[in-house]
């Protein structure tokens, strides 16, 4: 006999004692023959507030297409999403992390509310994307993700350019070397339709890690957001999810310990965001897998730099597309000897399957060969000591440093930080330290991009370092430590630090210390006494009672 494809719908739909329900949704256009088909949940992040994903209703319905022309009946349903790169700078910003768990949540509880036979994802901009697949994870029921896609780059004085420019074109104002006349004229070229950000930024970075994971069908996620092709690409991942269904392929069976390393291989081979860290944590934490800081360090430490991509390289998102796409990637990670290979995918294939058919565009110099990596070792390490104990990320793409000594200027949050370097009050040499900015401390655990943008910007990428408990965006480049956990609030070192104090980031010992004795630091602690909260009540008030650490991928419980 065949597997029942209804066995969660059924028990919600079928029967006497079912009517008023069958009776609600045949007054919206469901008839019987569609209540008796699978009922597949079409979870969208849609909305007006940003490019990332504002075309997501139409992608969407392509996606139904494809479920009705597979035998299902499709049920879409929106939840939230916040636009990082928007709210950038802002007590607006604290509210982005926070989105992940509402977006997990929101989808977790329609999903198993509605009792749905099947679930495919939309997501877009950056916590949309960790967030579904940590709500596929939870429910385990057959389903996928599929990302809308990047934006294509702007052309701004006979050069593409993307939203990295624009933060930097910030601090170059602010220096003096862009006019009130450029700054407006890169703005308005610099984000030029739908899409997410077109580096190898936050998005663009997950996208690729879930793809590598196997949740995201092989080939989806670099197809640009307004390419002809993406609505066939949904559409197909419409159809492809009632033979996920089929197959009763759940999420379990793909998200492994050996996947999420394949995953965590890719984002240091392509330069990716430091939030790989962060969200990776967490999607293994609701797939009850274990998962470490040190597996993070010991693969990127593997794993060379392959990638020529933004913000540390030359390329952005729709070139990868061109050159072959994420199966180029792994097929490189195969290459290496960085691949578990028998790792299962949505689509049936293993990822050795994928790897072996990937296609690679002749003259490409998007992803190099491994025998001609960018850098040996790949794009982030972990690092631990008296300053982090607990261990933090460094971003170690688009910059040669591996070590950096000099005096710590210290800031109790990021808009201290910012008015400093507008102020010029910066110096080469020293360690710009935000704290106060973890996922308690914010809340919300802010990137710190407006502030590492305009310190390029002014010209001092090359000769600052950053350290914060809070993060860093996958735009940010340069010298920085992010995710310094405990945080300050909840007893971290970071707290005891003040103006002056000596800093050393040693990246080969995977040490960052503040030359100070232990006695000193505990007596500091001691009297340190972090701002008081801002929020009381309300979802960022919750939200800072029951986060853990950054160390834990800053989930709530």
């Amino acid at each position: 006999m065949s597997r029942d494809l209804r066995s969660r719908s059924r028990v919600i739909l079928d029967g006497p004692d079912r009517a008023q329900a069958r009776a609600y949704l045949k007054g919206i256009g469901f008839d019987d023959e569609a209540l008796q088909r699978p009922i597949v949940g079409i979870a969208n992040t849609w909305t007006e507030t940003m490019p990332c994903n504002f075309h997501l209703r139409r992608l969407a319905d392509r996606v139904k297409e494809g479920v009705r022309a597979a035998g299902g009946t499709p049920m879409e349903f929106n939840t939230v999403a916040i636009s990082d790169g928007i709210t950038m700078g802002t007590e607006g910003m604290k509210t982005s992390l926070i989105s992940r768990e509402v977006i997990a949540d929101s989808i977790e509880l329609v999903a198993r509310g509605h009792m749905f036979d099947a679930v495919v994802a939309l997501s877009g901009c950056d916590k949309t994307i960790p967030g579904c697949v940590m709500a596929l994870a939870r429910l385990d029921v057959p389903s996928l993700m599929l990302y809308g896609g990047s934006i294509a780059p702007g052309r701004w004085r006979g050069r593409d350019v993307t939203i990295q420019d624009v933060f930097e074109g910030i601090g170059a104002h602010a220096a003096g070397d862009l006019s009130d006349a450029e700054l407006a004229d890169l703005e308005a070229h610099a984000s030029p339709g739908s899409g997410a950000c077109g580096g190898q930024f936050t998005a663009n970075t997950m996208a690729m890690a879930f793809e590598v994971l196997g949740i995201s069908p092989m080939g989806s996620s670099m197809v640009p957001a307004e390419d002809g092709k993406k609505g066939q690409v949904a559409e197909d991942c419409g159809r492809l999810v009632l033979d996920v269904l089929e197959r009763d392929l759940k999420p379990s069976r793909i998200i492994t310990k050996e996947s999420l390393e394949n995953s965590i291989a890719a984002g240091a081979m392509s330069g990716g965001s430091t939030n790989l860290v962060l969200h990776l944590l967490a999607v293994a934490r609701d797939a009850a897998v274990a998962l470490e800081l040190e597996d993070f360090d010991r693969i990127a430490w593997q794993t060379p730099l392959l990638c020529d991509l933004k913000p540390g390289g030359r390329y952005v998102a729709t070139d990868l597309y061109r050159a072959g796409g994420v199966p180029l990637v792994i097929r490189r990670l195969k290459e290496a000897g960085l691949l578990h290979t028998g790792a299962a995918t949505v689509t049936g294939q293993t990822i050795g399957d994928v790897a072996d058919a990937a296609e690679e565009t002749e003259g490409q110099d998007v992803v190099r060969p491994v025998s001609d990596p960018i850098k040996p070792n790949g794009g982030f390490a972990i690092l631990r000591g008296n300053l982090a104990p607990d261990g933090c990320v460094v971003k170690l793409s688009g910059h040669d440093r591996m070590e950096h000594r000099g005096p710590a200027r210290v800031f109790e949050g990021e808009e201290e930080a910012f008015a400093a370097v507008m102020a010029k009050s910066i110096q080469p040499g020293e360690v710009v330290v935000i704290r106060n900015e973890g996922p308690a401390g914010g809340p919300g655990m802010r990137e710190m991009l407006h502030v590492t943008a305009a310190l390029v910007g002014e010209g001092l990428g090359d000769s600052v370092a950053l350290l914060t408990d809070g993060r860093f965006s996958g735009a940010t480049y340069g010298f920085m430590a992010g995710h310094v956990a405990p945080e300050a609030p909840r007893g971290g070192p970071i707290a005891a630090v003040r103006d002056g104090d000596t800093i050393v980031f040693d990246v080969a010992n995977r040490e960052l210390n503040v030359e100070l004795s232990d006695g000193e630091l505990a007596e500091r602690l001691a009297g340190y006494e972090p701002p008081a909260p801002k929020y009381a009540n309300g979802v960022l008030g919750k939200y800072a009672k029951h986060v853990g650490s950054a160390a834990q991928g800053a989930v709530t419980s």
